[in-house]
């Protein structure tokens, strides 16, 4: 019995020093592409970390806030923001736990990013800004400008996030999961595998771009490489996420919010028309447009049908 009970605990360290070691592997191969660079960029040294921006341009400030997803950063602004520059200071930030910004171990809460957002403004901007964010973050300006209206001036979502969505809250099965994906070796294999290039790929093929053919290398790279820059530490938000901690009821800052509103919605999302009338039903006064031959991110896919349409949201004269 002892023999059995010592090489099942030899196999058993084994296997744990070589999942570890193929984590390390990942984080290390990835960071070598060096894809995602800080060089043009500032560091803005928050309460609970350090975040990476971009300021580009002269004119009004406008801030552009990426979807919120481990993968994710400000390179989804990438294709637009010389544009932007010519007429707007256009600030760019990777948001907390993504990209080059720091990841540290916590539960990522909406209130967390709305206190990002608002504290950002304050502090880096120094006047009032529009805001442009995408998909999951879009509770975050909304909330950010229902909580501090003096710090915004116009809120712009493209494809926003589905309000029953929003209404999901944490429960005991949830929380469990967030303990697994947190786990140091455990958490950080499944974190490792569903941040894979294939998985990223698939991602953007299936759910992200209309032009399933049209996905370049680079971009999946790049997600990749925000996914795994701080040794895979983008778990504790994709925990976070799943947990439904970063989720919050938004009809109550709808229904306030006195700023102007524009909603941006690829014609190719599912559900994206019911999806605008839900939030025009709680706020008459919002503007909603839509754009062809995209499904999610049509900063990425269709840059120049975006513009024309911000540029036309974000003009003064508005």
């Amino acid at each position: 019995m002892k023999k059995y009970i010592r090489n099942f605990l030899f196999l058993t360290t084994m296997t744990t020093a070589a999942v570890y070691g193929i984590n390390k592997m990942i984080n290390h191969s990835t960071a070598k592409k060096n894809l995602l660079k800080t060089d043009k960029g500032k560091f803005y040294n928050w309460r609970y970390g350090n975040i990476f921006y971009t300021k580009q341009g002269k004119g009004k400030p406008v801030l552009l806030v990426h979807d919120l997803n481990p993968a994710a950063s400000s390179f989804e602004w990438d294709k637009i923001i010389k544009h932007l520059s010519k007429k707007y200071t256009v600030y760019a930030i990777d948001l907390l736990g993504c990209g080059r910004s720091d990841k540290p171990n916590m539960t990522y809460s909406n209130f967390l990013y709305v206190q990002l957002i608002t504290d950002f403004i304050k502090y880096i901007i120094g006047e009032k800004a529009d805001v442009v964010s995408t998909g999951e973050s879009s509770s975050f300006s909304l909330m950010a400008c229902n909580m501090n209206p003096e710090c915004f001036q116009k809120i712009i979502v493209i494809n926003p996030s589905n309000l029953a969505k929003l209404n999901k809250t944490p429960n005991k099965r949830k929380n469990a999961l967030k303990f697994l994906i947190d786990s140091p070796i455990i958490g950080t294999t499944i974190y490792n595998l569903i941040f894979t290039t294939r998985n990223i790929y698939k991602t953007f093929y299936n759910n992200y771009y209309y032009k399933k053919h049209m996905v370049p290398t680079k971009l999946i790279n790049s997600y990749h490489e925000a996914a795994h820059i701080g040794h895979s530490n983008g778990k504790y938000l994709l925990s976070s996420i799943k947990a439904n901690y970063t989720n919050i009821n938004i009809v109550h800052a709808l229904k306030k919010i006195d700023n102007s509103i524009y909603l941006i919605e690829s014609k190719g999302k599912p559900c994206s028309e019911k999806i605008i009338n839900s939030y025009i039903s709680y706020n008459s006064s919002i503007e909603a447009s839509y754009v062809d031959e995209s499904i999610y991110l049509p900063q990425l896919e269709v840059p120049e049908k975006l513009l024309d349409i911000l540029n036309l949201y974000l003009d003064p004269v508005k």
